[in-house]
């Protein structure tokens, strides 16, 4: 029984940004990340690959050398989709340190993810504004004429 126990060492986790939700699996392995099968390194586009990089350059490696993590992403923008996997990345770290490591480096992890950037753990709770009648957006009104 604790084999088996030891052999599903593994958290969910989840990250938000606009529509876009991305879904970490986290679990004991040799520090392999990758995004709807592709591994990190190749994450398009380029210009924002450094983003989904951040907590593993906050954090350093060796946190996420004893873990695999296989990131499910849909939904929104490239933009969008690159900071729901940071979330997710992020989160996940949290969550498994928390449940098979211990409350000492689970809390110095958060401390350093939260000094650098909240969003890395709390989501943005933004949303767009449906359009509405009498103007082009949700705001905007179209131009009135008196005479």
């Amino acid at each position: 029984m604790a084999q088996a126990a030891k052999a599903l060492e593994q958290v969910q986790c989840f990250g938000r940004k606009k529509t876009a939700v991305a879904v970490t699996y986290c679990k004991r392995g040799c520090g392999l990340i990758k995004i709807n099968g592709c591994p990190i390194e190749l994450v398009e586009p380029e210009i924002l690959r450094f983003k989904a990089f951040e907590p593993i350059l906050l954090l350093g490696k060796s946190r996420f050398a004893g873990v695999d993590m296989r990131i499910r992403v849909k939904g929104g923008g490239h933009t969008s989709q690159i900071y729901a996997i940071r979330q997710s990345i992020a989160k996940a770290l949290v969550a498994f340190y928390q449940k098979y490591v211990d409350e000492q480096s689970k809390k110095e992890i958060k401390d350093i993810l939260v000094r650098y950037d909240r969003t890395l753990l709390v989501a943005d709770p933004r949303r767009c504004e449906p359009k509405k009648f009498g103007g082009r957006g949700a705001r905007a009104r179209f131009q009135k004429s008196y005479r």
